[in-house]
């Protein structure tokens, strides 16, 4: 066998030991400056999801956006803002994440949520957390 070929055939292996499934992902779009109780916003969805038992959680800062107040928040040099566009983003299945949907709702003030339906693909070789 070739090394092409053999190279062929794991990629093969791979693609038909992975498992998929259909879930949910959920995206909070909030302020970077948000709070709740003395704690940044992402961090207190970040810890609820986690005690929730959820799959995972990441929160992604934007370099710029606006939102409802439509001033634009930028990362760039000469206006530096302390209130950068933040999204949080947790995919599971449908369930658990509609289960969790009321803990989000406590916490957020202005802010989007959106929803979307997601095809998961579990790679072989990494650990569950769950």
């Amino acid at each position: 066998m070739t090394r092409k070929s053999k190279k062929t055939h794991e990629t093969e292996e791979t693609e038909e030991s992975r498992v998929t499934e259909r879930g949910l992902r959920l995206t909070v779009l909030i302020g970077e400056s948000d709070g709740w109780h003395h704690r940044p916003l992402y961090s207190e969805i970040v810890h609820r999801a986690h005690r929730a038992g959820l799959a995972g959680a990441s929160v992604f800062r934007g370099i710029e956006g606006f939102g409802a107040s439509s001033m634009i928040h930028t990362q760039r040099l000469l206006s530096l803002s302390e209130d950068l566009p933040v999204a949080v983003v947790i995919v599971d299945t449908e369930e658990r994440i509609r289960a969790f949907l009321p803990l989000v709702d406590e916490v957020i003030g202005e802010g989007v949520v959106v929803l979307d339906a997601c095809e998961v693909i579990h790679c072989p070789g990494r650990k569950e957390s769950r």
